[in-house]
């Protein structure tokens, strides 16, 4: 039962920004929509775009985007599904002159 919880909680965590997206995506079509029937129309000679729609529906959808895109990015680095210049750096190994000047070879002290 505890396991159905988490992985419902999980699906919550990625559907409620991809709403948010989608609902993000819907106000800056809307703004876009009613600009273009506001030219089109006879009676207005001077059309005025909703910067204010547009911008908050652009915060949301860039918002819920990242949110899943850096999901998908942390889940696939865990997994080792990334490509090699997206793996963290693991430091460099010690070098062969390095290991024989610690005593490590055992044929140079005889």
């Amino acid at each position: 039962m505890k396991m159905i919880i988490q992985r419902l909680i999980a699906i919550l965590l990625l559907v409620i920004p991809g709403i948010g997206a989608a609902y993000g995506f819907l106000l800056m079509k809307d703004a876009l929509y009613d600009y273009f029937a506001q030219v089109g129309g006879i009676e207005s000679t001077a059309p005025d775009f909703s910067w204010g729609m547009f911008i908050i529906g652009a915060v949301i959808f860039l918002i819920g985007i990242a949110f899943i895109g850096g999901w998908t990015f942390y889940r696939d680095r865990k997994r080792n599904y990334l490509s090699s210049r997206f793996r963290p750096k693991s430091p460099p190994r010690p070098s062969r002159k390095d290991a024989n000047a610690n005593g490590s070879n055992e044929s140079k002290a005889e």
